[in-house]
């Protein structure tokens, strides 16, 4: 039974596995501190809410991507890779406060396509720099 956890294989399934998981929940996450419903702006065509998903869904990647470089173990890859998402997280409602001048979620759910693409951006970015982190 110790070589099966060893395969290459099974371990490569486990992480992706864990990773869908965690993905479907920190989007969950995501989706309880906007004031827009993620899906349903996708399903209208709202390019902002997708610029936007779609820079979360690559910086959690990208972060997971990280720690299984450097983790060795399921758990540690899983530990790291919610710090990384909490960081992500504060990320976010930074780029909120340093725009006081009008509110990111109330422009990109009015499909504010140069504000999802800055949000885009942001995601990506700091995935960089906290995975740069986790090395």
């Amino acid at each position: 039974m110790e070589n099966f956890w060893e395969n290459e294989y099974i371990h490569t399934a486990g992480n992706y596995s864990v990773v869908i998981l965690c993905l479907i929940l920190f989007l969950t996450v995501f989706e309880l501190v906007t004031k827009y419903k993620n899906w349903e702006e996708i399903k209208k065509g709202n390019l902002a809410v997708a610029m936007a998903t779609g820079g979360k869904i690559f910086g959690i990647a990208n972060i997971f991507r990280y720690s299984i470089q450097q983790h060795e173990t399921i758990l540690t890859t899983i530990g790291w890779g919610v710090f990384g998402f909490f960081l992500l997280l504060i990320g976010y409602f930074i780029y909120e406060f340093l725009t006081p001048k009008f509110k990111i979620d109330e422009e990109i759910a009015n499909d504010n396509r140069a504000v999802g693409f800055i949000s885009l951006v942001i995601s990506v970015g700091l995935s960089y720099v906290i995975g740069a982190g986790i090395s």
